[in-house]
């Protein structure tokens, strides 16, 4: 045991020397990127300022045009009081006026295209730096656990390497959620309010200058750009918890959700609901919506079903669950070896979740023949065992 203490110590010494390089590695691509986006942001505050100045001297210009065009026509209808100087002189006066406006007219469209260059740009930058940020997690969340004591590493590859494994991938999956809602709160309705202001300010200044057209256009664009951030807002709120649950139950919310996976997948869905309706507690409706949620969104991912089915039984100690489809199917028996490779994850997740209701999962799949899972979830578990806070 000891000679293999040593080995294992050797070889998790060089991974962590190794992990520990490229965790330097990544932060220096982390940094570089972060002051890529800093110089991409100052330039599009610049931006801003340079097409203020633009769109102030466009207005100045019309209304000079507007002058010049109305002394010409002044100057060629009274020919008798003006000489043909003046009216050389206001033709020309209003020619270089045009010439003028017509180059910044110009300008303005091309900071406009700068513009939307500059913030593609930022949107691909910053999603480098997620993914970077992302790495560095993982990798730090791994170098814990293999810095930790040996004779505990020892015992997790001898009696508990799977469940080890799943509880590392739900640390990975918890902080990784919490960077993906906050960066979504701070990237989505932050950044859309931001240039809602902007594109506000543009058209209150087209409007002075009665640029329909363009107001149109800009009208268009910022109708577009809120509809997106208030869908981001409430995206970002029914994956943190859907309200529904606690309002209305865990069936109604079961409805909805899967009618909204038939529309946004294109799959044919159904939802069966048998035996006598209750509500549960409220720890446990959030399980079993979270199991559907996930089962759904596996198959969508993994097997390429034209058809997903749930049926749902009330029994009077327990709940049946069965959820099943027409995709691809796996072989059952990979499973372990298919989850180490990051793939079917999340059946295993699912696994833990109803292993921690104190429930029963099994799964059934053939290759080219469909998935079937089905858990059962005891109801009548002594209360004091699952209580969740706030309850009493």
């Amino acid at each position: 045991m000891e000679n293999q203490l040593v080995v294992i110590d050797r070889v998790i010494k060089n991974a962590i020397e190794v992990m520990e390089d490229s965790k330097y590695q990544i932060f220096e691509i982390l940094d570089s990127a972060r002051d890529e986006a800093a110089t991409l942001q100052y330039q599009m505050q610049e931006l801003h300022k340079e097409m203020e100045q633009i769109i102030d001297k466009v207005d100045e210009l019309e209304r000079k045009f507007r002058l010049a065009r109305l002394r010409l026509t002044e100057v060629s209808r009274d020919f008798n009081k003006y000489s043909e100087e003046d009216s050389k002189q206001a033709y020309e006066k209003a020619t270089h006026i045009q010439v003028e406006l017509m180059i910044y007219r110009e300008k303005e469209s091309h900071l406009r295209s700068r513009r939307d260059d500059l913030q593609k740009r930022l949107k691909h930058v910053e999603l480098s730096i997620e993914r970077a940020e992302t790495i560095g997690s993982q990798m730090n969340v791994a170098l814990e656990y293999l810095s930790g004591d040996l004779s505990q590493v020892t015992r997790i590859l001898e009696s508990a390497k799977n469940r080890q494994m799943i509880g590392l991938k739900i640390i990975l999956a918890q902080e990784e959620e919490r960077k993906r809602i906050a960066r979504e709160i701070h990237d989505g309705p932050a950044q859309s309010l931001a240039n809602v202001v902007l594109r506000t300010e543009i058209i209150e200044r087209m409007l002075t200058k009665q640029d329909y057209g363009m107001v149109q256009h800009e009208v268009a664009d910022l109708k577009s750009q809120v509809r997106t951030g208030l869908e981001e807002i409430r995206k970002t709120i029914f994956n943190l918890r859907p309200m529904a649950l606690d309002d209305l139950g865990l069936i109604p919310t079961l409805r909805k959700f899967v009618q909204d996976f038939e529309d946004k997948f294109k799959i044919r869905t159904s939802l069966e609901i048998k035996g006598m309706e209750r509500r549960l507690r409220s720890a446990m409706e959030t399980a079993v919506f979270r199991l559907v949620q996930e089962a759904f969104t596996n198959s969508a991912k993994h097997a390429s079903p034209t058809y997903v089915a749930c049926r749902l039984t009330y029994a009077q100690d327990e709940i049946r669950l069965v959820i099943e489809d027409n995709g691809t199917g796996f072989n059952v028996n990979s499973l372990e070896l298919k989850a180490k490779e990051q793939s079917h994850f999340g059946l295993l997740g699912m696994r833990e979740r109803v292993d921690l209701l104190e429930g029963q999962m099994e799964i059934h799949s053939t290759e080219n023949e469909g998935t079937q899972i089905v858990i059962l979830i005891p109801t009548n578990v002594d209360r004091r065992e699952v209580l969740t806070d706030g309850e009493s």
